[in-house]
């Protein structure tokens, strides 16, 4: 699908939010509702990932996880759940993923959701050089961090622009962290929206003797 232009006339704005989703929780959804009103965007896809190369193997199978995102996010206005990089299987690269939405949206503005963490390990990515000069580079910074501004390895890159920032709402949790409280037996209410709870719950996932 090519997208045309917005009702306003602009060029469509459309966000990428990739990761592994593994499950997904409240900050993913927070962050993703910040960046739809600060970034004014007519569409934020959601990108599962099928396997990150800095990370490894996931947790849970591709069709969990794309299950828990479309439950997470369901309902949010805007919100398109885009199983790219599942279909393409694999290690998944974010560059290909971009060059996939130039081609298939070619007059959209792309921008590219990043957490800080996240932004800082750019230098060991797939042709990172390539990815930036597809997409706006947006990093994610929690409002209230006390912490240094993390590395930025594009300072040094020729033909690339500035990144944007943006301050997202803190939540205190991560999906290493879900999974080991699932495994334990204690509960995740508030880590992750109840969709995804129920989901979990129901399909035993994190579980010892079920972990895929």
């Amino acid at each position: 699908m090519s997208a045309g232009r917005s009702s306003s006339g602009a060029l469509p704005r459309i966000g990428i939010f990739g990761g592994s989703f593994d499950p997904p929780h409240m900050g993913h959804v927070l962050m993703a509702n910040d960046a739809i009103d600060a970034l004014s965007l007519d569409e934020l896809r959601i990108v599962p990932a099928s396997v990150q190369p800095l990370k490894g193997d996931v947790a849970s199978s591709a069709v969990h996880r794309v299950a828990m995102v479309r439950a997470a996010f369901a309902g949010l206005p805007r919100v398109t759940v885009d199983t790219i990089e599942i279909e393409r299987s694999g290690l998944s690269y974010m560059v290909e993923t971009a060059e996939h939405f130039v081609r298939e949206c070619p007059d959209a503005e792309l921008f590219l959701l990043l957490g800080a963490d996240s932004a800082a390990s750019l230098g060991r990515w797939r042709d990172p050089q390539r990815l930036l000069s597809l997409v706006q580079l947006v990093v994610l910074d929690r409002s209230d961090t006390t912490d240094a501004p993390a590395a930025e390895p594009w300072r040094d890159w020729p033909g690339i622009r500035s990144p944007l920032r943006l301050a997202t709402r803190r939540i205190d949790v991560s999906s290493s962290e879900i999974r080991t409280r699932v495994a334990s037996g204690r509960p995740i209410c508030g880590f992750v929206p109840e969709s995804v709870a129920s989901y979990i719950a129901t399909s035993g996932l994190y579980l010892a003797r079920n972990a895929c």
